[in-house]
């Protein structure tokens, strides 16, 4: 028993083990500064609620616009150097937030580090897939993502801490962000060159395949996978709202339902991810991860009928089920990632990959509360109706999509990147890629969406 639990909490590689080092570096910089980040702004700055969401809106605009050229930007320069390059702006930037004290300030350094987060997310992503060997790739990632939560458990416990002793603390609370942001910058280059890092005497020239823009299956898969997404607004927005609101249950289970919540993504990842090695068994925990959120919300609306222990019992269901959601949504956007994307082309598509995202997710939060709190009911129903529509054309744009890298990728480019499978790397290397008539069967396939 023992010795299962060792195994199961070991890295799968020693490479696996040195990622998760950077995530938790990461999550943990990243969440003592957000932790803390609203009270900052109004206690230490002196913005008002609506100056800090202004200023939050217009960030994330602006990440919106640079996702695709950022994108470019890492399959041009390298990931592991531009993913240094964003980790050093971000540690700097941080230093810069204690001096702060107007909103045109607030704003240009909010939409400086978002734009950096951005680089560093297309880097990341792509860093990751390019250095993992295909068959550890959804495994690895797992580990990865259970360390991203240990790290933002951490950052979280730092950024309460300062709040706790007051505005002068909290004022200078983000110099350890800043410290852990340069610590990290300074570990990413000791990490192996990935091969779109490898320097050669050759000048750079643009990558080879078609844009990441042009392939409209892409997008569409990346679009649904943002709708599907939507998950976390219901986990950090919708429900807590719902409990407090139209519910007798106590205002402090919120807290402990999104403990609930860490715990099993710091636990469960890698058991969520296990037999997921291709399109076909990615799609299948898509299929998963669409039942479990169509049964939070039918779980959900039952607690405005219920009282006392009932309904403590079935929010807590509602969390437990509506994580499997997030942890079988995850797992899939690691196979499909890699077996969707041209890998000559993979910060592109990491680029566009935020793009569609974005798209997908950003309507939600005032689309559910509206639905959710004036629909009662047929709002919830009306929620989990859009996440089936958008697990099906998630399907339906995956096929899709593999159908065009099969048709404008290399067979031994794509060989390359399935190297896990390999009676598919067989019959890739050995014939020629062929056109595929839009109802011809699919070849199975393998690989490896989200930081």
């Amino acid at each position: 028993m023992l010795t299962a639990l060792k195994n199961y909490a070991t890295p799968p590689s020693p490479l696996a083990r040195r990622l998760s080092v950077q995530s938790l570096l990461f999550a943990s910089g990243d969440g003592a500064f957000l932790a803390g980040s609203a009270v900052f702004f109004t206690l230490v700055v002196g913005l008002s609620l609506a100056e800090v969401g202004i200023g939050l809106t217009i960030a994330a605009v602006a990440s919106f616009i640079v996702a695709v050229p950022m994108g470019k930007l890492v399959d041009r320069f390298g990931p592991k150097r531009m993913w240094t390059l964003s980790a050093s702006i971000h540690g700097v930037l941080f230093l810069a937030w204690p001096f702060i004290d107007s909103f045109p300030e607030y704003v240009a350094l909010a939409v400086v580090m978002e734009v950096a987060g951005t680089l560093g997310g297309a880097a990341h992503g792509a860093y990751v897939i390019d250095i993992l060997p295909p068959a550890e790739r959804v495994e690895s990632r797992a580990y990865l993502y259970s360390a991203l939560n240990v790290g933002f458990s951490i950052g979280a416990f730092l950024g309460a801490g300062a709040i706790a002793f007051g505005t002068d603390v909290l004022r200078w609370a983000p110099v350890v962000s800043a410290l852990l942001f340069l610590l990290n910058a300074l570990a990413i280059p000791r990490l192996p060159d990935a091969s779109h890092d490898v320097r050669s005497s050759e000048p750079r020239v643009k990558p080879e395949g078609i844009p990441a823009i042009r392939n409209r299956s892409w997008i569409a898969v990346t679009f649904f996978t943002g709708v599907m997404w939507t998950n976390q607004v219901l986990l950090h927005t919708v429900i807590p709202v719902w409990l407090v609101t139209e519910t007798d249950a106590p205002k402090v289970l919120v807290a402990v339902l999104f403990g609930t919540n860490t715990v099993m993504c710091i636990v469960l990842p890698r058991l969520a991810s296990r037999g997921i090695r291709n399109v076909e068994t990615a799609l299948r925990a898509v299929r998963l991860s669409t039942l479990f959120f169509v049964l939070t919300c039918l779980v959900t609306l039952a607690t405005h009928e219920t009282t006392g222990w009932l309904t403590i019992v079935l929010f807590f269901l509602g969390h437990i089920v509506l994580t499997w959601a997030e942890l079988f949504l995850s797992a899939s956007g690691w196979t499909l990632e890699v077996e969707l994307m041209d890998p000559r082309r993979r910060g592109d598509y990491q680029g566009v990959s935020e793009l569609g995202g974005t798209l997908g997710r950003f309507w939600a939060p005032a689309a559910y509360g509206f639905l959710a709190m004036e629909w009662g009911a047929l709002g919830w129903l009306t929620i989990a109706a859009i996440v089936v529509v958008a697990a099906a054309g998630l399907h339906k744009s995956a096929h899709a999509g593999r159908r065009f890298l099969e048709q404008h990728v290399p067979a031994d480019v794509l060989a390359d990147a399935r190297a896990s499978d390999p009676e598919h790397v067989d019959v890739a290397v050995s014939q020629e890629p062929l056109p595929m008539e839009p109802d011809a069967p699919l070849p199975e396939s393998t690989g490896d969406l989200h930081r």
